[in-house]
């Protein structure tokens, strides 16, 4: 008898949605190095632009330059187009992250009832933080026709001091939204986010490596994955 190979479909390890309405927060920059992240660590990772801004064009640079590990990407902006994609690929990939946000669209809706985990990064800006009661009405509307979605918080472009006042008090405000847990894990307001993303590259990948800031990376990175895998 001969034996064939069987290609059994990959289990999605976790549905990522990075996503905010309010723009300026840096969303995609983060959706960018998440992906990037999981790929250097050896998944298939699909990176979804959903919110017709940067994603792609940052992950196009890296195919550009033929860097590895490559990282698929689409963009689908509209809501059930988004939906019906990830429905029918989904068991093609074992990671999946949805760049979604800068403001309340179909796709950043569809994403909501597709995800795991729902990734909301915010700066310690009143007005950042006031937004977050936007996004607390559409988590509210996504559970009640869904179960499971889980929903964080995390500083982005964060004061650099250890001690900044306006860190706490943002993070104590955000602990008043219980539609969120807030994750401390914060990222830090550095050239090397912002000049990595946009060239398609990791933190760890630039010919001038940040430190600081690749140490961030882990730390966000390993707070998401652990507690999805420990659910």
């Amino acid at each position: 008898m001969i034996m064939r190979d069987i290609q059994l479909p990959k289990v999605v390890y976790m549905i990522l949605t990075v996503g905010n309405t309010k723009g300026g927060v840096g969303k995609t920059t983060l959706a960018v190095q998440i992906a990037i992240a999981r790929a250097m660590a050896g998944r298939d990772v699909w990176l979804i632009d959903g919110d017709r801004q940067g994603t792609a064009a940052a992950i196009a640079a890296r195919a550009e330059v033929g860097r590895q590990p490559g990282i698929a990407c689409a963009q689908y902006a509209d809501g059930p187009a988004l939906r019906g994609q990830v429905q029918q690929q989904r068991d093609k990939w074992q990671d999946i992250v949805i760049d979604a946000g800068g403001r309340d669209s179909t796709a950043l809706r569809a994403a909501l009832i597709l995800s795991d985990v729902l990734l909301v990064p915010f700066a310690p800006r009143s007005y950042d933080v006031w937004a977050l009661d936007d996004m607390a009405a559409l988590v509210d509307e996504a559970n009640s026709v869904r179960d499971g979605l889980r929903c964080f918080a995390v500083m982005n472009q964060a004061d650099p001091g250890e001690h900044s006042a306006d860190n706490i008090e943002a993070a104590a405000a955000v602990a008043e939204v219980p539609q969120f847990a807030y994750l401390s894990a914060p990222i830090r307001r550095r050239k090397a986010f912002s000049n990595a993303s946009g060239a398609g590259l990791a933190v760890a990948e630039l010919a001038s490596r940040d430190p600081k800031a690749c140490t961030e990376l882990e730390a966000l990175v390993s707070s998401l994955f652990n507690i999805h895998m420990n659910v």
